[in-house]
């Protein structure tokens, strides 16, 4: 399978002298298209870390980060800011979607932003929508959806367009167990659609949705295991 995000020997502190926290220590991470992989470990491991910087969205203090080749590193935030446009998807925990703009308005933002016309990003907002199964609450605001309504629009805006690269921090966080499910139903729908993921989560029951769980603690992965044989121990009151 093609790669589609590669990490290499990745490091990252935050801060300066007895303040200095490290991030990640030499993290290594390869995922290919049609793939999820999710990411665990304790508060303060690393994991979020790791997703900024596979995003674009922080830079490591060295190593390579490469999407579909392409390496963030060497990027531009110029060139940065239009690669996450076209081809990184990010849910986040806190959602971001803007208040004052609809469904459909959150959704094109992106394509709009990236120079494309009014009529094609809606159209594709609209396909987007659609693909969450929510393409009637289009012309609604966020506060007129519920939590996981709200939820899929902002997964709508992360694969809006051509987006090959789905990250997707503790999205399920603040739903409740049976919304929680259909999230991640639809995010590995999408990824056996030929996206690849990166989720952060605590939760092994989301974990068990990806095909790999990498366990990450004090900026190191620690361990690797195939989803299934991973989420039976975790379930049974093991690593957590």
């Amino acid at each position: 399978m093609t790669a589609v995000l590669q990490m290499h020997d990745i490091e990252r502190t935050h801060g300066e002298g007895d303040a200095a926290v490290h991030a990640l220590r030499g993290v290594s991470l390869t995922i290919a298209a049609g793939e999820l992989v999710a990411i665990m470990g304790p508060s303060g491991s690393g994991k979020s870390t790791c997703l900024t910087i596979a995003g674009g969205l922080d830079r490591p203090d060295s190593g390579n980060v490469l999407v579909e080749g392409v390496d963030l590193t060497t990027q531009s935030r110029v060139a940065l800011a239009r690669l996450r446009r076209r081809s990184i998807g990010y849910v986040f925990q806190e959602l971001n979607l803007i208040p004052s703009l609809t469904a459909s308005e959150n959704v094109m933002l992106p394509c709009e932003l990236d120079g494309m016309s009014s009529r094609s990003a809606r159209q594709l907002a609209r396909d987007a929508l659609a693909a969450v199964e929510i393409d009637d609450l289009a012309d609604r605001f966020p506060e007129d959806m519920s939590g996981g309504q709200q939820q899929r629009v902002a997964i709508a805006r992360a694969l809006v367009g051509e987006r090959r690269l789905l990250l997707a921090d503790e999205p399920t966080g603040a739903l409740d167990s049976e919304t929680g499910e259909s999230v991640m139903r639809l995010l590995r729908r999408r990824c056996d659609d030929g996206v690849a993921g990166l989720l952060v989560t605590h939760d092994a029951r989301n974990a068990s949705w990806a095909d790999r769980i990498v366990f990450i603690r004090d900026g190191r992965i620690v361990d690797e295991a195939g989803a299934f044989v991973a989420t039976d121990a975790l379930l049974e009151g093991g690593q957590s």
